[in-house]
């Protein structure tokens, strides 16, 4: 017999949700709902015997803590309750398919769900309003969200920061009030952006003689350095490799590229908010440039990394910007370069030209020689570089001034405490206080270890000036490296100065980095000669041959 006995009350179970856990924290609705649920269940005799709480939890899912103890404990034999209550059916589910669903599956054990504001009884009529108001709810939810993400989107275009944590080498300010909100903006937090551009560094030069740093060496070296992550913690693969490919470290923070649901938005819909830039746009550019060079995915072969042919993986058609590949003629004894995309497709894919191989070579090499290589264009062409060096030096030792600040003020803060300790004041046993001196030894310990560390690079031979002589050591040195046709080398010493040329029908473009440039005459002077410019290895399979 299902009828219960008069005799026995009914047993309830309160469901209360709300969809913030700032609305939690400021207790807006939880309270009122609590109120209300239990004034119910009193006027109809009911017994409450359990209530389950969502505090900051969406009802388009079923991703809810609460929500899935709740449905566990009601599918369970015997029943523990007879049944949900809710204050309106949108706290339980703003989907109308899923609300149906639960419904149905908490009705297989028995249990009816009740809203307190819109009661409904078991006829078809009252099943049928039951999910047209389930509609009109998740209809709202969809249109409250786009209201939201509209403002949001807004906020960002305005470059303002929409919170969240924000990434390692940055720490949000206050920086407008409108009426009753605050505005946030990033801003470099000099306590960890030192970090940040000595990933890149190791990205791009390494440390002494090891030559450019991969992601598992770097993360191997910032762990036996103790250089810490924001937390305190050991740094991993995903932490570095997030690091040396987020834009934001260029002044470009890409908000809104993934949806709540992680899913990846179209371009259209993702705003760039300006921020301040750690690490400069050439810096970021190589190492994309690196991390895709090493990609065992990316569509090159080894022979094309170490191979002997000069120009090959850095020469490109004008026209199309296709790879231009080497091509032979009468049985092998004439070569040239030709565009890659016209030697598939023919002309309807590109109508690139071809040109023979030694005499590309030679205009390149000549060319670099002539006019790259001469040392007062050099001087001229480094000017704009050596500048911003120097004012990366001056602010490189604010920097340090900053960091030994911070070191002696936490020590200071670490003697006030261990002081009101011996004197009676404080508690050694009390957990804020233990957490407030842990937290004081990391900062002070972390702000030495990027103070030495910062001292370190501003005393290496990188930061050191140039002097006429060192130019003109390098500009000899240079051009008898890529004069010489004898050795494996000269191809690497090239790539060293040029890293891209563009063939086109009426010019040959030749394309390099001021900045790898730097780094190539400052490596000529400070490592042997073997070091400058040359690969390690080509790409390497994984066991899978992904």
């Amino acid at each position: 017999m299902n009828a219960k006995s008069p005799t026995i009350a009914v047993r309830a179970a309160l469901y209360l949700r709300v969809s913030t856990t700032r609305q939690a924290e400021h207790d807006v609705s939880i309270p009122d709902q609590k109120r209300q649920g239990e004034a119910w269940c009193e006027a109809r005799g009911f017994q409450l015997v359990e209530t389950f709480v969502e505090p900051g939890a969406s009802a388009t899912n079923d991703r809810r803590p609460e929500f899935q103890r709740m449905i566990e404990a009601s599918t369970s034999k015997p029943a523990p309750f007879d049944v949900v209550v809710v204050h309106s059916f949108s706290r339980f589910f703003r989907d109308h398919f899923e609300l149906e669903f639960y419904v149905r599956k908490l009705a297989k054990n028995g249990i009816k769900l009740v809203s307190i504001t819109q009661e409904m009884g078991d006829d078809p009529m009252h099943v049928m309003m039951r999910q047209i108001m389930a509609l009109f709810d998740e209809y709202q939810s969809k249109e409250n969200a786009k209201h939201v993400t509209r403002a949001l989107k807004e906020n960002a275009r305005q470059g303002f920061w929409n919170g969240s944590l924000p990434p390692i080498g940055y720490r949000v300010v206050d920086a407008e009030q409108r009426g009753a909100k605050t505005k946030k903006k990033l801003e470099i937090d000099p306590l960890h952006a030192d970090t940040i551009r000595l990933i890149y560094r190791l990205a791009l030069e390494g440390v002494g003689d090891s030559g450019q740093m991969g992601v598992k060496a770097i993360v191997k070296y910032l762990n036996a350095k103790g250089i810490f992550t924001r937390d305190g913690g050991r740094w991993g693969i995903g932490q570095v490799h997030r690091v040396l490919t987020r834009r934001t470290y260029v002044g470009e923070h890409e908000w809104g590229k993934r949806s709540k649901h992680t899913d990846a938005r179209s371009p259209g819909e993702i705003v760039i908010v300006s921020v301040p830039a750690i690490i400069e746009r050439e810096t970021f550019d190589q190492v994309q440039a690196l991390l895709q060079a090493r990609n065992p995915k990316t569509d090159l072969p080894a022979r094309v990394v170490i191979g002997p042919t000069l120009l090959t993986g850095i020469c490109y058609c004008g026209n199309c910007g296709g790879a231009m590949t080497i091509r032979t003629g009468k049985s092998g004894r004439y070569r040239y370069y030709a565009c890659s995309i016209k030697a598939r497709q023919g002309e309807t894919g590109c109508k690139g030209r071809a040109i023979p191989m030694d005499k590309l070579d030679t205009m390149v090499v000549n060319h670099i020689e002539d006019r790259l290589l001469d040392p007062e264009r050099l001087e001229d062409l480094l000017g704009s570089v050596l500048g911003r060096r120097s004012e990366q030096a001056e602010r490189r030792k604010q920097h340090i001034d900053e960091l030994e600040r911070r070191a002696t003020e936490s020590e200071l803060r670490l003697k006030r405490l261990y002081d009101a300790i011996e004197a009676g004041v404080a508690d050694l046993e009390d957990p804020a206080l233990k957490e407030r001196i842990v937290g004081l030894k990391v900062i002070r310990d972390q702000a030495r270890v990027d103070a030495d560390r910062a001292q370190a690079m501003l005393d290496s031979p990188g930061h050191s000036a140039i002097s006429p002589e060192m130019i003109r050591r390098f500009s000899k040195v240079a051009r008898d490296r890529i004069r010489n046709r004898e050795g494996g080398y000269r191809r690497d010493h090239l790539r060293a100065l040029a890293q891209r040329v563009e063939v086109a029908d009426d010019a040959v473009r030749i394309m390099g980095s001021k900045t790898e440039l730097l780094r190539t005459l400052f490596t000529e002077n400070v490592r042997p000669p073997a070091a400058i410019g040359v690969p390690r290895s080509g790409p390497k399979w994984r066991r899978e041959r992904d």
